[in-house]
């Protein structure tokens, strides 16, 4: 992009008291950002704009100092890119939102694709869920990626701590690519305990943003993207949330946009399963399975039916996937028969097996060790799969 028509993007953005919404309005009528400012006051108060004029006349405060910073961020690396609303690189999914990002900053393998204009092909699905999950739901987050970047979907999510990472994790290690959209400037990475994750997602796929090169992470900014996360992806998959969940906006959002939303149900004594629990309430479908989300995927036209059905089979994860939610799966033992799949306390599952202290006691450790269950804040276990 030349750096006269990024300066008038920049520009518009940071020109006070006129919002996303009055600048796709403006755009329409200027038909560019830099005639935008060429408008006359006659023609802003045709538009019912007259009140922006004196602000658009004028030049923002720290617009250079922004375009000198974007120019860096953009000369540090060949996979960096500013998309805007009519470049080849510009995610065309997007443009059907009700608010599309003006600007799209972007950077990472598969932003270079985008940029050389290469979009279709892969369906993309949004997993979300809770920054604080349960052991059993940090890794449903983890396998049901994974198994579904075997399939060849790519993972969006929003690179916060809990189900997010976690989905990105599974994705990575399944060889897939996946997209994190943040409420950042793309100079930083936030939270800082995913720096190192952040790193190897630039191989795997891309991080997005809207947001200005040295933006901080404000509250507010995570609500705002994550109307782009939603519109990004043909679905939504909330795997655990809350009541008050940001994971919950998400949802909604897709729902707004016309996509689907899937929720995993959990235990109804989990307050991390209340959000799904509601979700399906309202209308979500309902997904035990791997096999569930590609079926729905196939329904909507962005999966062919022959690969929902064969992934999952791809790999034992897929498999075990497959019943791991469902009634009637085989059990390893008498202990992981008695933990079954809810948080239990060391008495009750004593009292449920019979086994001495000591005995319980260290199974309990191996079990946890080997990854099968998982401990609880107030002394409790539970089991993984």
């Amino acid at each position: 992009m030349p750096v006269d028509e990024l300066e008038a993007w920049l520009r518009l953005l940071l020109t006070p008291g006129v919002g996303r919404v009055q600048a796709r309005h403006l755009l329409a009528a200027a038909g560019s950002p830099q005639a935008v400012f060429e408008l006359s006051h006659a023609a802003l108060q045709g538009l019912g704009l007259e009140r922006s004029a004196a602000a658009l006349a004028a030049r923002p405060a720290g617009l250079d100092g922004q375009l000198r910073a974007t120019l860096d961020w953009l000369e540090a690396a060949d996979d960096r890119f500013v998309f805007t609303l009519g470049d080849a690189g510009y995610a065309p999914q997007l443009l059907d939102i009700d608010d599309p990002p003006l600007l799209l900053y972007a950077m990472g393998a598969l932003a270079r694709r985008w940029a050389a204009g290469e979009h279709g092909g892969q369906p993309m699905l949004a997993v979300v869920g809770s920054r604080n999950p349960t052991p059993q739901g940090q890794r449903h987050a983890q396998q049901f990626a994974h198994a579904l970047a075997q399939a060849g979907v790519c993972i969006v999510s929003g690179l916060a701590l809990g189900i997010d990472g976690a989905a990105h994790q599974g994705a990575m290690q399944a060889g897939g690519s996946t997209v994190a959209v943040v409420g950042t400037g793309l100079d930083r990475v936030y939270p800082r305990q995913h720096l190192a994750l952040a790193r190897q997602m630039l191989e795997h796929g891309a991080i997005v943003s809207e947001f200005a090169i040295g933006t901080a992470p404000l509250n507010h900014h995570f609500p705002q993207r994550n109307r782009i996360l939603a519109g990004l992806a043909q679905a939504t998959l909330v795997v655990e949330a809350n009541l008050q969940s940001g994971s919950l906006i998400t949802a909604r959002l897709a729902a707004e946009q016309g996509k689907e939303v899937m929720a995993i149900p959990g235990s109804i004594d989990s307050p991390q399963s209340r959000g799904c629990h509601q979700l399906i309430v309202q209308g979500a479908r309902l997904v035990g399975s791997v096999a569930d989300v590609l079926q729905a995927l196939a329904e909507l036209g962005a999966l062919r039916p022959v690969a929902a059905a064969a992934a999952p089979g791809r790999s034992a994860e897929g498999q075990q996937l497959q019943t791991v939610l469902s009634p009637g799966c085989s059990d390893d033992g008498p202990l992981l028969q008695a933990l079954g799949f809810e948080p239990v306390g060391l008495d009750a599952l004593q009292a449920r097996c019979g086994w001495p202290t000591e005995r319980l006691q260290a199974r309990l450790l191996e079990l946890e060790l080997e990854g099968a269950i998982g401990r609880l804040p107030g002394g409790l276990f539970q089991r993984l799969a």
